[in-house]
C-alpha cells in the first residue's frame, strides 16, 4: 500500500514539475515576443499558469449540479428541475475540512493567480454572477471545476447583463476538459447550445477536449423512448457541429435518484458516470498534453506572424532600393536634359560656359530633393497600402494548417504594420524569429519526450 502511494505521489510531483517547466517556457520564450509585436495583449502564460480546469456546460435541468455534488461527495451546488443557479461557479480545493466556503467573483477577477482577469471587461453584472467555492474534496486536489448557468432558448445578452457566449469562450480557452450535458427532455434544441457548439467552442478549444453526455437517462419511460432521444441528440449534434460522424455520447444517470425509479430496461445499460469521473481525474494529464499543444500552436503562430513581417520588410526594402535608384536616375536625367536644353537653346551663349554644368547640377539636385523629400513618400505610402490590401501574399498558404494559422494572426500583422506605417527593423525581426523558432521547437520536443516518460510511468 505504501509503495502504491509513493508511486502516486511521484507521478503527481512529476506532473507538477513538468507543468511548471512548460509554463516557465511560455513565460520566458514566447510571451516577450508576443507582447513586443502585439500578437497578444496579455502574457500568454496567464491562461495556463493555474491548475487544470474542467468546464461543465449544459441545458438548464440537465443535471450538472447533481453530477458535481456526486463527484465531490457533498452538496456544493443547488439542484432542482427549474433553473436554480445563474452563476458561473469556480469550485476549487480547500485543505481543511468543513462547510463549503463561498466567495464573490471579485476575488477571481482581481487576483493574478487566477486566469480570469480578461473577464473583468464583462462588467459588474457579470461579476455579481461569478462565484468561488472552496471545498474539501479529494477530487479537487489537482484540478478545479467550473459550473455554468444552464443554457436557455429565449434569452439575450440584455437579459443576462453580459455576453454569455464570450464568457463561455474565455473559460473554454482555459479548460482542459469540457463536459456538455443534455437531458432527455431537451436533447440539443436550445438556442444557446446551438450557438455554443456551432461558433463559440470551435474558436476557443479543440474537439478532443469536448465530451458529450446524455444525462438523466433513467427518466426515459422505456428503451424505445431512450433510443428515440439518443437518435434525436445524434441528429442535432451532427447539425450543430457540422460533423458527418457521430461523436461518442456518454449515457449517465444518478444512482441515488434512480433508486425511486426502477425501470426494467435500465438493467440493460451501464451507467457511464464512472467513465466521466475517470475522465475528470485525468485532467492533470490533459493539462500536460494541452500545454505541449499550447506551446506548439502559439510557437507556430508567432513564427507565422514574424514570417509575414519579414516578407513585408524584405519587399519594402527591395522597393525602397528601387525607388532610390529611380530617384538617382531621374535626377541625372533631369540634370542632363537641363544641360542639353541650355546648350541647344543658346539662351546663355553670352554667359561663361562653366555656368552650364552648374545649372544642370542644380536642376539634378532640385529634382532629387523633390523626389526624396516628397514624391518617394507618396510612392512608399501607396506601396504600403497595396501590400496591406494583398496581405495574403505575404506568406505561403499551401495547406489547411497554414490557412488556419494565418487566419489567427493576420489581423495582428495588419495592425502592427498599420501602427508603424510599415517602418520597423527587419534585422531585429529576423533575429527574433530565429530565436523564437529555436526555443519553441526545442521546448515542444522536450515536452513530448517528458509526456512519453509520464505514460511509461503509468503502464
Amino acid at each position: 500500500m505504501g509503495d502504491k502511494q509513493d508511486m502516486t505521489n511521484y507521478r503527481n510531483n512529476y506532473i507538477e514539475a513538468l507543468r511548471r517547466e512548460l509554463v516557465q517556457t511560455v513565460e520566458q520564450k514566447l510571451t516577450p515576443t508576443a507582447l513586443k509585436y502585439g500578437y497578444s495583449s496579455s502574457p500568454l502564460e496567464d491562461k495556463i499558469k493555474w491548475r487544470p480546469i474542467v468546464l461543465i456546460l449544459g441545458n438548464y435541468s440537465s443535471g450538472k449540479s447533481t453530477l458535481i455534488n456526486e463527484l465531490l461527495g457533498c452538496d456544493v451546488q443547488k439542484t432542482g428541475q427549474a433553473p436554480t443557479d445563474d452563476s458561473f461557479t469556480v469550485i476549487t480545493y480547500r485543505e481543511t475540512d468543513g462547510p463549503v466556503e463561498d466567495r464573490d467573483g471579485m476575488v477571481l477577477l482581481n487576483d493574478p493567480q487566477f486566469p480570469f482577469q480578461r473577464l473583468k471587461q464583462q462588467g459588474q453584472r457579470f461579476a455579481a454572477h461569478f462565484r468561488l467555492k472552496e471545498v474539501h474534496s479529494p477530487l479537487l486536489e489537482n484540478l478545479a471545476i467550473i459550473d455554468t448557468p444552464g443554457m436557455l432558448d429565449s434569452v439575450s445578452e440584455r437579459d443576462r447583463g453580459y455576453d454569455y457566449q464570450e464568457v463561455v469562450s474565455e473559460l473554454a480557452s482555459t479548460a482542459d476538459l469540457i463536459l456538455l450535458l443534455f437531458d432527455p427532455h431537451k436533447a440539443g434544441t436550445i438556442r444557446e447550445t446551438y450557438e455554443s457548439l456551432r461558433k463559440t467552442l470551435p474558436r476557443s478549444t479543440s474537439e478532443d477536449r469536448l465530451r458529450f453526455v446524455l444525462n438523466r437517462i433513467d427518466e426515459c419511460e422505456n428503451l424505445n423512448d431512450l433510443l428515440r432521444v439518443y437518435g434525436t441528440l445524434c441528429w442535432n449534434l451532427s447539425q450543430m457541429t457540422g460533423r458527418k460522424d457521430i461523436p461518442h455520447i456518454y449515457m449517465t444517470y444518478s444512482d441515488e435518484l434512480r433508486r425511486s425509479q426502477q425501470q426494467p430496461f435500465m438493467d440493460l445499460l451501464q451507467n457511464q458516470r464512472q467513465d466521466i469521473a475517470d475522465a475528470i481525474r485525468r485532467a492533470p494529464k490533459h493539462r500536460l498534453d494541452n500545454l505541449a499543444s499550447y506551446i506548439e500552436m502559439h510557437g507556430e503562430r508567432l513564427d507565422h506572424f514574424l514570417e509575414a513581417l519579414v516578407s513585408y520588410g524584405r519587399s519594402r526594402r527591395l522597393f525602397s532600393f528601387k525607388m532610390l535608384l529611380s530617384g538617382l536616375v531621374l535626377s541625372m536625367l533631369v540634370g542632363g536634359f537641363s544641360f542639353w536644353a541650355l546648350l541647344a537653346s543658346g539662351t546663355i551663349s553670352d554667359a561663361s560656359p562653366e555656368f552650364v554644368p552648374v545649372i544642370g547640377g542644380l536642376a539634378a539636385l532640385a529634382t532629387g530633393f523633390l523626389w526624396f523629400s516628397f514624391l518617394q513618400g507618396l510612392v512608399m505610402k501607396r506601396f504600403h497600402m497595396s501590400r496591406l490590401q494583398l496581405a495574403d501574399e505575404l506568406t505561403r498558404l499551401d495547406s489547411k494548417g497554414r490557412l488556419e494559422s494565418w487566419e489567427a494572426v493576420k489581423q495582428g500583422v495588419l495592425e502592427y504594420l498599420k501602427e508603424r506605417s510599415g517602418n520597423f527593423s527587419l534585422a531585429t525581426v529576423i533575429r527574433d524569429r530565429r530565436q523564437l523558432e529555436s526555443a519553441y521547437k526545442r521546448a515542444s520536443k522536450e515536452a513530448r519526450e517528458a509526456l512519453g516518460e509520464w505514460v511509461r510511468l503509468n503502464q
